[in-house]
C-alpha cells in the first residue's frame, strides 16, 4: 500500500511513522525541509515541490489531507486539482465542517477522482500508534482503501460511518461529546479540590483509571497531568473553544434537539477565556444598586 501524506503537524507527522511501521509505503509533502530529512532517517520519502511529490505516488493515488479545516483544505485542493487524475482518492483526515466535506466530495466528482472525509481521533499517541477512524463516503471507494484504515487505525476504532459528510459529522459529535466530559471531569475536581478533606487529586485520580466506571483515556491524561504537576500551578484556566463544539450546537438547534451539557461545556470555555468577567459585574452592580448588597471592590492601582 502506498499512501501520500499532506500535513506534518502534531497528527500529521506522527501518522507518517505510523503508516512507515504498519508497512505502509508512506511518501510525505513539506515546503519545511527539515521535517523531509528528519522522516528520511526512518525511510520515508518527503518532497517539497507538490509537482514531485504527486509523480511520486502510483496511480490511482492516495492523498491524506491533514491540515486545518476551511480555507487551507480549499486552497490545497485547488493546487492538487490540476496534479490529480480521475480515479485518484484525495481524504480529508482533518476536523472539517461535514457540509464543506460534501462540497469538496462534489468538486473533485466533477473531474472524475474521489473524495473520503475520515474523523480522526485519539490525539497525537493515536495517530502514532493507531487512531479511532470515521470515515464518509461511497461504499466502494472506502472499500478499495479499507485496508489502508484499517492499518493506521491498529487496534483502535475503524469503520465507514455512510455516505460523504458521515465521517465529519460523527467526528464533529464526538468532539461536542468530549467537551462534555472534560467538563464533568473538570467540576468534579474543582468540587474536591475545595472540599474540606485533604483530598489528594493526583492519588484520587490515579485510583479512577482502574476499573472505576468514569476511567477511560480521559482519565488517564487527568491523571497524568496531576501526577507531574498536583496543583497545576503553570496553567492559565483559560481554554480554547476550537470549533467543532460550536458547530455541534448549532446543528443541534437546526434540528431540534436539546443538548444542554454539551452547550454547557461549549459556554464554559467562552467563560474561561473571559478576563473582565463584564456579567459578573453586572450582577453585582445590580445587587448593591436594589438592595445594599455587599460588593467587592477593585483595588486601585
Amino acid at each position: 500500500m502506498q499512501l501520500g501524506m499532506i500535513g506534518l503537524g502534531k497528527m500529521g507527522l506522527p501518522m507518517a511513522h505510523n503508516g512507515r511501521e504498519r508497512g505502509i509505503e508512506v511518501v510525505v509533502f513539506s515546503e519545511k525541509t527539515e521535517k523531509i530529512a528528519d522522516l528520511a532517517t526512518d525511510g520515508i520519502k518527503g518532497y517539497a515541490r507538490l509537482e514531485e511529490f504527486i509523480a511520486a505516488l502510483v496511480p490511482p493515488r492516495v492523498v491524506w489531507l491533514m491540515i486545518p479545516a476551511g480555507s487551507p483544505v480549499d486552497a490545497m485542493i485547488s493546487r492538487l486539482l490540476p496534479l490529480l487524475a480521475p480515479g485518484d482518492i484525495l481524504i480529508d483526515g482533518g476536523n472539517s465542517w461535514y457540509q464543506d466535506s460534501q462540497r469538496r466530495y462534489a468538486q473533485l466528482k466533477q473531474s472524475g477522482m474521489h473524495f473520503l472525509d475520515a474523523g480522526t481521533s485519539g490525539g497525537t499517541e493515536g495517530a502514532r500508534h493507531g487512531a479511532c477512524l470515521m470515515v464518509g463516503g461511497d461504499k466502494a471507494v472506502y472499500s478499495r482503501v479499507e485496508p489502508l484504515f484499517t492499518a493506521l487505525s491498529g487496534s483502535s476504532g475503524c469503520a465507514r460511518m455512510g455516505e460523504t459528510g458521515a465521517g465529519h459529522f460523527v467526528k464533529m459529535v464526538h468532539n461536542g461529546i468530549e467537551y462534555g466530559m472534560m467538563q464533568a471531569i473538570a467540576e468534579g475536581l474543582e468540587i474536591m479540590r475545595h472540599s474540606p478533606l485533604d483530598l489528594k487529586l493526583d492519588t484520587v485520580t490515579s485510583v479512577w483509571q482502574k476499573g472505576s466506571i468514569v476511567s477511560g483515556l480521559l482519565m488517564d491524561m487527568t491523571a497524568a497531568a496531576l501526577a507531574r504537576e498536583p496543583d497545576l500551578h503553570s496553567i492559565e484556566g483559560v481554554v480554547a473553544a476550537s470549533g467543532e463544539a460550536n458547530w455541534t450546537i448549532n446543528e443541534a438547534v437546526r434540528l431540534g434537539v436539546a443538548a444542554p451539557t454539551i452547550a454547557a461545556a461549549l459556554f464554559a470555555r467562552f467563560k474561561s477565556q473571559d478576563a473582565e468577567k463584564f456579567a459578573e459585574k453586572s450582577v453585582a452592580a445590580m445587587r448593591r444598586e436594589f438592595g445594599g448588597h455587599a460588593v467587592v471592590y477593585r483595588e486601585e492601582e
